[in-house]
């Protein structure tokens, strides 16, 4: 069995849900420890959702410390669910059919694995490679992200460390790996609307005011309405409505209030600003009276064509064939963070067809490719 199968099945053995890193990071830590990396607690948050990060920095024996690439990751893991939905537990890794089962066997854990085994390869090969390699990961990536990679990248920034190039492990191939490549992603902005009517008797609607019927015609403007165009690396921004509560049950009560979930992902040809100004000006001209309360979850971020790219698309090609695909749709995810003080911030892991679901699970002979790629990007730019 490889060295990166035998390290994801020691991760995946650990059950790391959100904040919980139930030993992920210290194993790691060892492990780039031994490689020379100066190994530093970056913890946060409040004791009943303590989050576990680690920032881990080896500078080669070249000389400069730049460039700085940094392999970031999560350790934490989304909630399994019902147990006997699962074919096998989902905390001790299986193997059926050329698979290997188990929570975060993708999304990330597979991809940390592959990081920790080519950073190994690598020193052991070129101990005096240029530049540093660090490693940067979280127990909040799949939580609020509040206390996790955010929280590490302003205290990176106010201490002045350097950053280059920065690979994301996040499970961004589709078919096989290598063929796709995140080099950016919309920004995500969602709203709780609140219209208010006045609640009364189904019999008597004169007197009252039914906000289902005021606000029906609004929502169906903005469902309709294209907001941007996107560009050459971004879709459309898209308005998505995601849940709808009015009324108490029962079905001779006009409702009094009316609350609307919904979320906007948004390329760069739109801006918060801009798109908090357009709901609410046709919300006041539907003459509806309102409360609307908003989130920013992230800003977009993008990398055009540059050096990681050509880098990490060059190791994809001499070990697969393949030629990636450039694509930034998808979730937010922690790259949104880093790309504030980092300027080159690609997602890059393995198929993701099974993330988030009952019997997650990577195809065994994944993994291999997978960690040679990651292998290769550090030999390109750290050589």
């Amino acid at each position: 069995m490889s060295a990166t199968l035998t390290l994801l099945e020691a991760l995946i053995a650990r059950p790391s849900v959100t904040p919980d890193d139930a030993g992920c990071q210290d194993l790691l830590a060892a492990r780039l420890a031994a490689l020379g990396f100066d190994i530093q607690r970056m913890d946060s948050g409040p004791d009943d959702f303590r989050v576990r990060n680690l920032w881990a920095i080896r500078q080669g024996s070249a000389g400069a410390a730049a460039p700085v690439l940094l392999f970031a990751g999560h350790t934490d893991v989304v909630p399994p669910g019902r147990l006997d939905a699962w074919t096998s537990d989902p905390f001790v890794p299986s193997y059926r059919e050329g698979r290997i089962y188990g929570r975060g066997a993708a999304d990330m854990k597979g991809s940390l694995a592959a990081m920790l085994v080519a950073a190994e390869e690598f020193v052991a090969a070129h101990p005096d490679h240029c530049g540093s390699l660090a490693f940067l990961l979280t127990s909040d990536e799949e939580g609020p992200a509040l206390d996790g990679t955010r929280v590490c990248c302003e205290q990176l920034q106010a201490r002045g460390q350097r950053l280059d190039y920065c690979i994301v492990g996040e499970p961004t191939s589709v078919d096989r790996v290598g063929d796709m490549i995140k080099n950016g992603r919309r920004g995500s902005l969602s709203g709780k609307l609140k219209i208010k009517g006045v609640q009364g008797h189904v019999a008597y609607p004169q007197l009252a005011r039914n906000p289902v019927h005021q606000a029906a015609p609004a929502l169906a403007e903005l469902a309709a309405l294209q907001w941007d165009q996107g560009n050459d690396y971004f879709p459309a921004t898209t308005f998505q409505i995601s849940n709808i509560h009015a009324g108490s049950g029962v079905g001779n009560v006009i409702p009094g209030e009316m609350v609307v979930d919904f979320n906007f992902r948004f390329s760069t040809e739109s801006t918060p600003a801009g798109l908090k100004a357009k709901v609410q000006a046709l919300l006041a001209r539907h003459g509806l009276e309102y409360a609307l309360d908003w989130t920013l979850g992230g800003e977009p971020f993008l990398t055009p064509v540059g050096t990681l790219s050509a880098a990490l698309t060059a190791a994809i090609q001499a070990e697969t064939g393949l030629m990636p695909q450039l694509s930034t749709t998808g979730g937010t995810s922690d790259g949104r963070f880093i790309a504030k003080i980092c300027p080159q911030v690609m997602e890059f892991g393995p198929i993701n067809a099974s993330i988030h679901k009952i019997d997650e699970y990577l195809p065994a002979d994944s993994l291999e490719p997978l960690k040679n790629i990651y292998r290769l990007t550090l030999e390109n730019l750290l050589l």
